[in-house]
């Protein structure tokens, strides 16, 4: 190898250190605004998320409610950060934006049907339909409520059954809540018979109610004759109560309006029907 050669091969191993220190500074270079992006924005991440805890904490959010939110928006701002981080060091992050986009359809899918409970559950914490001890009645059941959970409301039936309940059924049906107001009006249909004396019926349950102390004398009790049946002609009897005291009350006036009505005479009477005989020729 002559002296030419060496000095052609000095050179190209001079200019390859040189490319490679350059290369060398710009992925130090590179490498540094990467980290900065990750730390920074690991930073600003963690501030986001407990201003969004202390938030949720003024409003009265769930506990549950609140952590599994706080860490989906972590988790979902860290992954933006180190896409960005990965791109700042000159990878391409394309095909990675591709791959969680594929996995985030593939997991929705999935879970099409725990995401939708989970949705509902969220509009149950934030719209407050019912709250915890309500009496409801939901996607044909009624019950008193224990839990209000993510995914799940946990209904006790009057038996002392639990049921667990989808939060999305409860969301799709008609929520009748009990407990919501402070007052409950009872409707009661007393039959009489024709041959009754109907303002000594009147009178008699009008005593009955002013007896009951329970009931609210505002609004004032109806009693009004509501309809001539069959076989009875109907009272419509409506007093107001406070909602803890409605089925107490309702079942009480039933036992006391019985008890009454027989000691003042006034029948309860039976389903009947007119049968008319008619003779007829045998020829």
């Amino acid at each position: 190898m002559n002296d030419t050669n060496l000095s052609d091969l000095s050179l190209e191993w001079s200019k390859f250190l040189e490319l490679l220190q350059a290369k060398g500074i710009d992925f130090g270079i590179n490498l540094a605004i990467a980290l900065a992006i990750y730390y920074i924005g690991k930073f600003f991440v963690g501030l986001l998320v407990r201003a969004t805890g202390k938030f949720m904490q003024k409003q009265g959010v769930d506990k549950t409610l609140e952590t599994f939110i706080c860490n989906l928006v972590r988790t979902s701002l860290m992954i933006v950060i180190i896409i960005a981080a990965i791109g700042a060091v000159g990878i391409q992050t394309t095909s990675f934006i591709a791959i969680f986009g594929a996995a985030g359809l593939a997991v929705g899918l999935a879970l099409q049907g725990s995401l939708s409970n989970f949705a509902s559950g969220v509009l149950i914490v934030l719209f407050r339909p019912y709250r915890v001890g309500d009496y409801i009645e939901a996607a044909g059941i009624a019950g008193s409520v224990e839990k209000v959970q993510i995914m799940t409301t946990v209904l006790k039936t009057g038996d002392n059954k639990q049921i667990i309940v989808p939060n999305s059924q409860i969301m799709n049906s008609i929520i009748t809540n009990y407990s919501v107001n402070d007052t409950r009006r009872i409707d009661m249909v007393i039959g009489v018979s024709y041959d009754d004396d109907l303002d000594k019926v009147r009178a008699t349950l009008e005593a009955l109610i002013a007896d009951e102390a329970r009931i609210l004398q505002d609004p004032a009790t109806l009693i009004a004759v509501a309809e001539l049946a069959d076989s009875s002609v109907n009272f419509f009897v409506r007093p107001w109560v406070k909602s803890g005291d409605f089925s107490s009350v309702k079942y009480d006036l039933t036992e006391a309006i019985k008890k009454r009505f027989d000691k003042e005479g006034i029948s309860f009477p039976f389903p009947q029907q007119d049968v008319h005989l008619y003779n007829v020729n045998a020829d």
